[in-house]
């Protein structure tokens, strides 16, 4: 290689692989984890990403998959690892009502309060959407009920601008009983 020439590029994935590669990204995305482990067992990254960003674990997690999802977690696949967006599986279950999910999700080190880029936290997507048994869940996982996304608003104030008619009430005795 010549100075020139600068450096040198990832050769491209020719069709077969590139339709394999597709292939294990619907395994994740339909809940297929018997044949993920199959797979990671033969050497698949349990971390590898689609052209979105998105992680086998972020899309079985998405679509509330908890036996896939907890099979990539023992293959060591990153609850914290960023889809393009910015979104974490946890945020993803969360925003679905994917309360199992989430369970495993924060069992395997995933940051409660790992935040999208605008600062919305995963509380603040299951009190938006009226996730009552999630928000439980992430307060007891130690959520921050004053967290604040990039425009001030707190997971409280987001419930409220939703008409989330469960969590509202949720959050301010919450907030009332200070804990």
């Amino acid at each position: 290689m010549s100075a020139e020439s600068g450096p040198a590029q990832p050769p491209a994935l020719d069709d077969a692989t590139l339709e394999f590669a597709n292939q294990v990204f619907e395994l994740a995305r339909n809940g297929d984890g018997d044949t993920l482990r199959g797979l990671l067992a033969k050497g698949l990254p349990a971390n590898i990403r689609n052209s979105k960003g998105d992680s086998m674990l972020m899309l079985s997690a998405y679509h509330g998959f908890a036996d896939t999802v907890k099979i990539l977690l023992e293959a060591a696949a990153d609850p914290e690892i960023r889809n393009n967006n910015g979104q974490t599986p946890l945020a993803g279950a969360a925003f679905k009502g994917h309360a199992d999910v989430v369970r495993l999700l924060l069992e395997h080190g995933a940051n409660v309060e790992g935040a999208s880029p605008d600062g919305k936290t995963a509380l603040m997507m299951a009190a938006m959407f009226n996730r009552t048994g999630i928000v439980d869940l992430l307060l007891a996982h130690g959520a921050d009920l004053h967290a604040k996304d990039q425009s001030g608003v707190t997971a409280l104030a987001a419930a409220q601008a939703m008409g989330a008619p469960d969590t509202v009430p949720q959050l301010q005795a919450r907030l009332a009983s200070g804990s």
